[in-house]
């Protein structure tokens, strides 16, 4: 066995050997200046991230605290602030994350400090040390966790800082505002995508770059809180319980009869249902999450572009609707839903979406043809 291992690594080398190589006769490249090269890209990555995380930290903050009765109980304290040390990025980010964000290697330094929060009006600003919050130690790892697993238990009661701030303590008092409690993450990735797993609420950066103003970036917020708050999740696992029985009856129906599917059609049946009314409960999500985005201030009038942007990046979106609307119909829809918007506005209404009122009578009926 091992003879025939070398024999098969030899002829690998002799293959290898034979390959086509390129010809162009390279201009030499220091290592040292490629390592330089390189940490200069990731510092301006890493500035970037967050310069693009303080965008997205504003508009969630807004959406969060303007809809939190949507949120019914799952809602907790915001104060528009966010806090770290190297220790609490990932490793590759910490040789140079001092540097890049004037961090400080002892406690956590604010990075983020939303305009108009609690943060911000009680004096805190990017920089400052954070020391203490209600006399519990801020620690330099897990720092944005620990944060806002302590305003879950602190909810609206005001809360007491201490920081540093160019070497010199001082101590704050800021009251918290009640907002929806879901997490919103910026990932950097190339993929046109936001998705939430009803846990948390996950935007990519690429989103950012085509949302070209933050009314377009609230409509995408929006959309992804009205998911969680319609309880589309639950809806669509239903569904695709529903088809798996279906289809575990059709398969039950073929083993009596002597064939095993290998639960062919449960699955098949389970996706199915899965993806039922997906499209509508996009549309709907756009629907809810524009209502959302003007509770929050934000102009919805024109934020129907970024559909359309979607389109550009995904072209085979502006014909087929498989899973998600149709661009055109996302379009169109948005600026329906703006011109309603606009139209309570004018009548001071209640900026309340239009829902369905199912009812359900429980009195059996018969059929006129079975009476």
């Amino acid at each position: 066995m091992r003879r025939r291992c070398w024999a098969v690594a030899y002829a690998c080398l002799l293959l290898c050997a034979a390959c086509a190589r390129p010809s162009a006769n390279f201009p030499a490249l220091p290592a040292d200046d490629i390592a330089a090269e390189r940490r200069r890209q990731e510092i301006a990555q890493l500035r970037d991230y967050y310069a693009q995380l303080q965008r997205l930290d504003t508009v969630a903050f807004r959406i969060r605290t303007a809809n939190s009765a949507d949120c019914k109980e799952w809602v907790s304290g915001q104060i528009g602030l966010l806090a770290v040390a190297p220790q609490s990025l990932p490793r590759k980010y910490r040789s140079f994350s001092a540097e890049t964000l004037n961090l400080t290697w002892d406690r956590p330094t604010a990075v983020s400090v939303v305009e108009g929060s609690p943060a911000a009006a009680a004096g805190i600003v990017k920089g400052d040390e954070l020391m203490t919050f209600n006399n519990e130690l801020v620690p330099v790892t897990g720092t944005a966790s620990w944060i806002g697993k302590f305003l879950r238990g602190n909810g609206a009661r005001p809360v007491r800082v201490v920081l540093k701030r160019q070497g010199v303590d001082r101590t704050i008092e800021m009251k918290p505002a009640v907002g929806c409690a879901i997490p919103i993450h910026l990932e950097t990735n190339s993929e046109v995508n936001a998705y939430t797993d009803y846990k948390r609420i996950v935007i990519y950066s690429s989103i950012l770059r085509i949302a070209r103003t933050d009314d377009q970036l609230a409509v995408i917020v929006g959309h992804e809180l009205a998911h969680v708050n319609m309880g589309h999740y639950r809806k669509k696992l239903q569904n695709g319980l529903l088809g798996e029985f279906g289809g575990a009856l059709v398969d039950g129906g073929f083993l009596l009869g002597g064939i095993y599917t290998g639960r062919a059609f449960t699955n098949y049946m389970g996706k199915v249902g899965a993806r039922s009314f997906s499209v509508e409960f996009e549309r709907e999500a756009d629907y809810v999450g524009a209502y959302y985005a003007a509770r929050a201030g934000y102009n919805v009038a024109g934020a129907e572009e970024i559909w359309a942007a979607m389109g550009m990046e995904d072209p085979a979106s502006i014909r087929k609707a498989t899973t998600h609307p149709a661009s055109p119909v996302r379009f169109l829809q948005m600026r329906k839903v703006a011109e309603e918007i606009a139209d309570k506005k004018r009548r001071n209404l209640p900026l309340a979406p239009e829902m369905k009122l199912i009812e359900v009578d429980s009195t059996p009926k018969l059929r006129e043809d079975m009476q």
